[in-house]
């Protein structure tokens, strides 16, 4: 089977009308361990994913809580090695207003992060929509795509099981498999959508093509690529979600592999707003996908409270029209 590359893995608004401004967010946000609340993830406004699941436009991205990474010609264990403190950052998470926890049954060794949310959240909240993945397969240090319908439906019945679950709202096609027509693929997740198993089909890593030969088979509600500032290969997907009225899920909000994060002008244009308005390169580029389009919701992960909240706490930066068009 072919195998994936690491990084394809992890691939799980000038007049100040900022409804709080960058700086006093940001102090906001630091203060929160000493009697301020910080910043929820409702400042973001909402969407609706497919006409009935409407969530806080910041999500919270799970793939870093089972994380490995490639070391020596290895791949190692990254993230938490702390279920406990896992399952206080999804906790906070919620608290904080995410409303969409986005997972995979890929992420972590062993199957171990849809199990951790259960822990953590259940009874789910009844606005909490837990979306997952399927299409993916480890074996030993390979990583693997595997499109099968046989495979999908033992995917998306063994996630039901682990999230304890009656229904999942979103499942999504993990990656398209060269080796499956996408027709099969997308199949088997509308026979599993009529059965009751799935509320929504979701498809993440594919191509506009790819999008438009799947909505052909079956209603597709979101699209999950990776997407910021730095990473604009999906501008047409974006475009095409937002005539189509689909949620564009942007993973890799933050770039990836902890490389410099103003590498392009655009980047180093937003880098010096943050400079300008004192918040954080991380903050600023949540900012700038929520300006990007009311479509896209951004799903920042991480393994650490305190950059959670400041996660969250873009959720009311506001950049406007003219400071987009200037970013470029």
């Amino acid at each position: 089977m072919e195998q994936v590359a690491r990084r394809d893995l992890l691939l799980g608004t000038c007049a100040v009308l900022a409804t709080v401004p960058l700086a006093a967010c940001g102090q906001r946000m630091s203060e929160g361990g000493n009697g301020t609340l910080p910043a929820r993830a409702t400042s973001a406004g909402a969407l609706t994913v497919g006409n009935d699941l409407t969530v806080n436009r910041l999500g919270f991205g799970t793939g870093r809580l089972g994380e490995w990474q490639r070391g020596a010609g290895l791949f190692r264990r990254g993230g938490l090695q702390d279920p406990s403190e896992a399952r206080r950052l999804l906790r906070h998470a919620v608290e904080l207003g995410v409303q969409f926890i986005d997972t995979a049954d890929s992420y972590g060794r062993e199957y171990e992060i849809e199990p951790l949310i259960y822990q953590a959240l259940h009874p789910y909240p009844r606005d909490l929509v837990i979306a997952t993945k399927g299409g993916l397969v480890r074996s030993g240090d390979r990583v693997d795509k595997d499109g099968s319908p046989a495979h999908l439906r033992a995917a998306c019945e063994a996630s039901l099981t682990r999230l304890h679950l009656a229904r999942i709202d979103l499942y999504q096609l993990h990656w398209v498999d060269p080796k499956v027509p996408l027709e099969e693929s997308v199949g088997e997740l509308a026979r599993l959508r009529t059965e009751g198993k799935i509320r929504h089909i979701g498809l993440s890593n594919v191509t506009l093509a790819e999008l438009r030969r799947a909505q052909a088979i079956a209603p597709v509600v979101s699209v999950q690529n990776p997407y910021s500032v730095i990473d604009r290969a999906s501008d047409d997907v974006v475009g095409y979600c937002e005539r189509a009225g689909l949620a564009f899920v942007a993973y890799g909000p933050l770039g990836f592999g902890g490389a410099r994060q103003d590498t392009t002008p655009a980047a180093a244009r937003l880098a010096e707003l943050a400079r300008r308005r004192g918040v954080s390169m991380q903050q600023a580029m949540l900012a700038w996908l929520l300006a990007r389009s009311r479509q896209i919701l951004p799903i920042p992960g991480t393994t650490s409270v305190e950059h959670l909240e400041q996660d969250i706490a873009a959720a009311g930066l506001v950049l406007t029209s003219a400071e987009m068009t200037a970013i470029g």
